[in-house]
């Protein structure tokens, strides 16, 4: 379940820093009761930025198999395994 929290609360770093890496999951920051910033571990984002290159590296696949343009199964695996360190 995400975590929510006030701004007002930013003033206890440690304690925030500790959730960040105990639960492994975004802090969600509210400012006058709406959504304003996230907190995460770099652990976390560093994760998610490489997700999200994986998923935008699926789509450009799937729009280079639309267009016949392709490539050998195992050229494009072995690419894969050595860009994200598989």
């Amino acid at each position: 379940m995400p975590r929510i929290i006030p701004i007002k609360e930013l003033k206890n770093t440690s304690e925030i820093s500790d959730l960040c890496h105990k639960t492994n999951e975004p802090i969600y920051v509210t400012k006058n009761g709406y959504g304003d910033m996230v907190i995460m571990s770099i652990e976390n984002y560093d994760s998610t930025l490489k997700k999200l290159q994986m998923y935008q590296d699926i789509a450009i696949s799937e729009y280079q198999i639309g267009i016949k343009e392709t490539k050998d199964a195992k050229l494009a695996i072995q690419e894969m395994r050595k860009k994200y360190g598989l």
